[in-house]
């Protein structure tokens, strides 16, 4: 491909990715509602990209579950039950717009149904390498005092180590989801609100639990901690 081709690829690209984030914006933003229909001429002209790239960024929407097609109605925004919320992509995008309490009361109720399961596999399979990054995250936590925005990194790193160490590839899987609605949340609450203290300790209990390969009370510790965060986050 020449110099010339190449650049016309790479705008391409650039294009269809601006159109995607765009589209996703105004789709969690209520700006085109359930069941709208998109007017793909309007579109092109409005945003300045070609029937081809347009094309390509509605599939990329398509495959995440915001769009759907039909011969008769064209494209249009799908119900939001059909929104995939486990895509990296969509999960950032309905966290940039906004959520509500009952959001994180769902994530809530997923993470009792994996983390303390997680712990408990961790306690048993956890690596020496395993380990040092639970210990990594937590000396990071006992730092954090006076310093809520590196708490925040902490409390990522620690819960992102954790399901690492699950060595389950579901479960490690799962840290794309847990992590950034934890981060989203603890930006919204910051350390100073704190209720219950500094949330080293539980994190802690959790991590010797692990180290002694004690596969129940890790389970349990890490319900526990989960319980101090719903307190903490109500």
């Amino acid at each position: 491909m020449s110099r010339s081709g190449r650049a016309a690829s790479a705008a391409g690209h650039g294009g269809q990715h601006a159109a995607v984030e765009t589209l996703a914006q105004r789709i969690f933003k209520g700006t085109y509602g359930e069941g709208d229909t998109l007017v793909v001429p309007e579109l092109m002209a409005e945003l300045d990209v070609s029937q081809t790239v347009l094309r390509e960024a509605i599939k990329v929407l398509t495959t995440k579950g915001l769009l759907d097609t039909d011969p008769h109605r064209g494209t249009f925004v799908s119900p939001r039950d059909e929104w995939n919320l486990l895509d990296t992509d969509v999960l950032r995008w309905k966290l940039a717009a906004g959520v509500s309490s009952d959001f994180f009361a769902d994530v809530l109720e997923l993470r009792r149904s994996v983390e303390p399961a997680a712990a408990a596999l961790a306690a048993e399979r956890r690596t020496d390498a395993d380990l040092a990054e639970l210990d990594a995250a937590l000396r990071t936590m006992a730092a954090t005092e006076d310093d809520p925005a590196l708490l925040v990194r902490a409390d990522a790193a620690f819960h992102t180590a954790l399901l690492l160490a699950s060595n389950n590839r579901f479960y490690a899987q799962l840290r794309r989801v847990i992590v950034p609605v934890l981060v989203e949340r603890d930006r919204a609450a910051p350390a100073s609100e704190r209720r219950f203290g500094h949330p080293h300790a539980a994190h802690a209990a959790v991590v010797d639990a692990v180290r002694d390969r004690d596969v129940d009370g890790a389970y349990m510790a890490m319900l526990e901690l989960l319980d101090v965060s719903a307190r903490e986050h109500p």
